[in-house]
């Protein structure tokens, strides 16, 4: 390898770009081979006990700058750290702020969406991205949609870049800060309170009616069996007693489910929802007609809708006024970002 920097170093040469994000993008077991393709040549490395082992020799920790490379094919703006954490590799991305999200809008959103829909979902994947800054971990975001999507360099369109560029910098915040900026595809015609899913109750995440959400899971019919549902409810530590199908026992504000009764178990609160969802169906707006469930909208219904965002932008709205909608009593900021001084 002709070109290795110590952490430190790489870590002040992203900073010296913009705002640096951590996100893990694979995890090795220790032995297991894996490719890097570096701007100087392939590689193969492995973890042990020790440390990374990159085309035979020995690190602690492995850093390379980029300012591109592929992992496992699968190529990335920035550098790359492989770090060891416990019996793993954590392949992670060193990445500038606005080039991560230049792979993560094509995940989220697609092209033919309108250009304001498109510009409300870069500032909210800045925001969340923001929002998760967590120096004292290894990463601070991963590239699933445990976090958010992100595919790296392949998948970057034009479309995408104009909408993360036109808002480059600009950030959701509420009393100074980066919210918990949550989207989600399609609300169903009216989002969740952030308390009926997630038990915290935030100010700006409220329900709200959101007529123009249409789109290809607005409205759905699902036929579940028995054993479909007594799945979902073992996932979550219950034993089913009955061949009694679902029910919905309450509603929360917004329409979803609050209480189920299934299979003789009754289960209550924000766990009702996680139920619901673990049995395959697209969002907890739903009704049950015997083993059919009947229902609108996907996700989890908190934050934006992916689907109301393109039909806000199709009647005129810019983004400023989506985020508005969304996420009322909110704030536009922007990000100033100080560059690490040598």
């Amino acid at each position: 390898m002709k070109r290795l920097l110590p952490l430190l170093l790489l870590l002040s040469w992203a900073l010296a770009q913009g705002l640096p994000l951590r996100v893990l993008l694979r995890e090795f077991p220790l032995g297991q081979a894996f490719r890097l393709d570096l701007p100087e040549g392939r590689a193969f490395a492995r973890g042990t006990e020790e440390g990374v082992v990159v085309d035979g020799r020995h690190y602690a920790t492995f850093a390379h700058p980029g300012p591109t490379f592929a992992l496992e094919g699968v190529p990335y703006r920035g550098g790359v750290l492989l770090l060891i954490q416990g019996a793993r590799v954590l392949a992670v991305n060193v990445v500038d702020l606005e080039d991560y999200l230049l792979g993560v809008l094509p995940a989220e959103m697609p092209p033919s969406f309108p250009l304001e829909a498109l510009k409300a979902q870069a500032v909210l994947a800045r925001t969340f991205a923001v929002n998760r800054l967590s120096p004292s971990a290894p990463y601070d975001l991963c590239a699933t949609e445990a976090c958010q999507v992100y595919r790296g360099l392949a998948v970057e369109t034009p479309r995408h870049k104009e909408a993360v560029f036109a808002t480059r910098g600009l950030v959701v915040s509420y009393g100074g800060k980066a919210i918990s900026a949550l989207y989600h595809a399609d609300s169903g015609g009216m989002t969740a309170g952030s308390e009926e899913v997630f038990q915290k109750a935030l100010p700006y995440l409220r329900p709200r009616q959101d007529p123009f959400s249409e789109g290809p899971r607005s409205r759905w019919t699902v036929d579940l069996t028995p054993e479909r549902v007594a799945a979902a409810l073992r996932a979550y530590g219950f034993s089913p007693r009955s061949e009694e199908p679902p029910e919905v026992l309450a509603r929360t504000p917004s329409g979803r489910v609050g209480g189920l009764s299934a299979m003789g178990v009754v289960v209550e609160g924000p766990l009702a929802q996680k139920v619901v969802r673990a049995m395959g169906l697209p969002s907890a707006m739903v009704a049950f007609e015997g083993w059919r469930a009947v229902g609108r909208g996907a996700g989890h219904g908190v934050g934006l809708s992916q689907w109301g965002a393109k039909g806000m932008a199709e009647r005129g709205f810019e983004f400023r006024e989506i985020l508005g909608h969304y996420f009322p009593g909110t704030f536009l900021s922007d990000l100033v970002v100080r560059a690490a001084l040598p």
